[in-house]
């Protein structure tokens, strides 16, 4: 009874339980509390903390409000949570950093930095703060494990987000580890995806799945509420493998509204829109993932996921041939992004509005009404890129090379440090060395990989790797022992960043060979023996089947060399046709082409023709003559005038 009338004392019996179940008993015990004394920092805390297990995030920022700064300063963390789980980051993120020196180094600090890192998408932090974690002491029991399902997360956001190169070596390869929880498996599986390693990611993800239905610690509820995603992101792969069929059949078995999380119900609506769009009503897809994808409040997808369902929403609106809104919106975009800027995000944009703006037209028709947008955004590589593409479909790489050419040149004469991370980006350089390629100039591919390995050799970042390996071995294959020796800077630079990367070592190996044998003595011993390679090739077979022969590419240039003349191309005469009668060396008849009435030997038939014939005596008609030439000199002939009209009317016979 005494408890019941000094409500400090009730609030205090009531927190020295060993297990405190009901939060809203707390926060009417800490009400009372805080109405007896309004100054009792203890029950405001408390108060605070019962609001914040009651998910009342927004009524915990406000009694810590009305505490004062007294309060305040007691309640950084409780305030910073309360802000994190609002989606209010930058001002969480500003809360922490007011904390003492001695609270930043806190486990409990150090897993929110973490959190709010992780969510305000800053992966590189987040995976910092939870390495130290793991590697210091003083965990609680269980911890372990969630670290590493952080990690996990955590690597999976870097690899998609394009920075694997700042994982470990441990942290990029798979475990038999990560197959004895479910969160550790798909959080595997989703690393797995982001590499487009996915035949393994399925494999991740069964596990999670087998997992999660056989766990003793989860109630049915929450088996279904940890499956969903699981069996979201599985539809996912196997669409990305092409098992359509087998995608659609377990989307059937998703029901959207029952996921609780409303990001991943926004991906799952997403991918079932793009597994049946093929045949269906374009209009009643676009309104479906438009009243499906929305997300409010403090639900939020991550970046690269509102992308890819911003391009879907792209994609829909030119099938409903809304080109002019498409073109308008992209654009301003690209031109309020910093140019250049060699992103996915930016230039998908670019192609986006380049179809849009060309009405989805394709070919020369398409070239013809997206070149003149090339004078007004010179730096839109999205929109660079899909005219190089047209030029490559019509066979006619020239002028590709010629835009691509200008693009880097006027990205190598700025001064911007940024523009040099775009002028050899990977994706760029690839483009220009198979441009070069496809016209033969295979030189011209070795420059510019070796110009791209000078650039990324002096960059501390691994970013580059995949680059560094083509241009390592393409210029191996230089007889230039400045080619050999930048070859072998640049494999010396891979081996130094991973000594387990295979074709590293090897192109080491075979860079210093001749020159250097005491530098690659240390890795003769992790490569494959040449005995080993070749055990089962039958030299004999081989050498009686021949050497097969490279086709040349239709696209290479026609022209003949320099060295040799040309040849003279011999026209096909037709044969001269002469006729039946003909006698060699007898003068051809020079009437033969008059009618062959008005020829000299015409001798009409019967008695009125012979009576013609001899009109030429007295009291006949006079008959005129005229003298005509023949086409092509052949001679004259003379032939009769027609008779001219006599004058006047012809009498008629009178009536008698």
């Amino acid at each position: 009874m005494a408890n019941m009338a000094n409500p400090a004392a009730a609030l205090t019996s009531l927190l020295r339980a060993s297990s405190i179940q009901d939060h809203d008993e707390v926060l009417k015990a800490a009400n009372a509390a805080i109405k007896a004394s309004k100054r009792d920092i203890n029950a405001q805390r408390t108060r605070v903390v019962a609001l914040l297990k009651l998910d009342r995030f927004d009524d915990s920022l406000r009694a810590i409000a009305e505490g004062g700064n007294d309060l305040e300063k007691e309640c950084l963390f409780e305030k910073s949570y309360a802000l994190y789980k609002s989606g209010q980051l930058e001002d969480a993120q500003k809360t922490l950093e007011t904390a003492s020196a001695s609270s930043k180094s806190s486990r409990a600090f150090c897993h929110l930095a973490a959190q709010i890192a992780y969510r305000a998408e800053k992966f590189s932090d987040a995976t910092n703060a939870y390495r130290h974690l793991s590697q210091a002491t003083g965990g609680l029991l269980g911890e372990e494990n969630d670290l590493k399902i952080n990690l996990l997360a955590t690597s999976a956001q870097l690899e998609w987000n394009g920075l694997g190169h700042l994982l470990g070596e441990q942290e990029i390869q798979s475990s038999r580890d990560h197959l004895e929880a479910f969160e550790t498996a798909y959080n595997a599986a989703c690393t797995c995806i982001a590499r487009s390693d996915l035949t393994r990611a399925s494999v991740f993800l069964k596990r999670a799945q087998d997992l999660c239905e056989a766990s003793e610690d989860l109630s049915a509820d929450e088996k279904k509420a940890e499956l969903l995603p699981i069996l979201v992101q599985h539809a996912y792969v196997l669409s990305r493998l092409g098992k359509k069929v087998e995608a659609a059949a377990l989307h059937n078995t998703i029901v959207p509204p029952e996921i609780t999380e409303a990001p991943t119900r926004a991906v799952a609506q997403n991918n079932q829109i793009a597994l049946g769009v093929a045949g269906r009503n374009p209009f009643l897809s676009q309104r479906f993932l438009q009243s499906t994808t929305k997300l409010s409040g403090s639900d939020k997808l991550f970046e690269y996921q509102a992308s890819v369902l911003r391009r879907n929403e792209y994609a829909l609106d030119l099938h409903t041939q809304k080109f002019d809104g498409i073109e308008f919106s992209t654009s301003k975009l690209v031109m309020e992004s910093p140019s250049p800027i060699a992103s996915l995000k930016i230039a998908g944009l670019g192609v986006i509005g380049a179809a849009a703006h060309a009405h989805m037209r394709t070919g020369r028709e398409a070239l013809k009404e997206i070149l003149p947008l090339l004078e007004k955004r010179p730096t839109d590589i999205g929109l660079l890129l899909t005219i190089i593409q047209l030029h490559v479909q019509l066979n006619n790489p020239g002028p590709a090379l010629s835009l691509l050419d200008a693009f880097l040149k006027r990205l190598e004469a700025a001064s911007t440090p940024d523009y040099g991370d775009v002028r050899f980006a990977p994706g760029l350089v690839a483009v220009a060395v198979a441009l070069y390629r496809l016209q033969g100039r295979h030189n011209s591919a070795r420059a510019e990989l070796a110009k791209a390995s000078t650039y990324w050799r002096s960059k501390s970042k691994d970013s580059a790797a995949s680059l560094l390996r083509e241009a390592g071995a393409e210029l191996l294959r230089s007889s230039n022992d400045e080619d050999i020796t930048a070859a072998g800077e640049t494999f010396e630079a891979l081996v130094a960043r991973s000594e387990k990367d295979p074709v590293a070592v090897a192109g080491l190996v075979a860079s210093f060979a001749n020159d250097d044998y005491a530098k690659i003595e240390p890795y003769l011993q992790s490569i494959t023996a040449v005995e080993k390679l070749a055990a089962g090739v039958n030299v004999q077979e081989l050498i009686h089947a021949g050497v097969a022969s490279v086709p040349i590419s239709s696209l290479e240039s026609k022209k003949r060399m320099a060295e040799h003349e040309p040849e003279k191309i011999t026209k096909r005469r037709r044969r001269t046709r002469l006729p039946k009668d003909y006698e060699e060396g007898k003068q051809p008849d020079p009437e033969r082409w008059l009618p062959l009435r008005d020829r000299s030997t015409y001798r009409p038939k019967g008695k009125k023709g012979k009576k013609r014939a001899q009109e030429i005596t007295q009291g006949g008609v006079v008959r005129e003559e005229e003298t005509l030439e023949l086409v092509g000199g052949a001679g004259a002939v003379k032939v009769e005038k027609a008779p001219g009209m006599q004058g006047g009317k012809k009498k008629k016979k009178g009536k008698k």
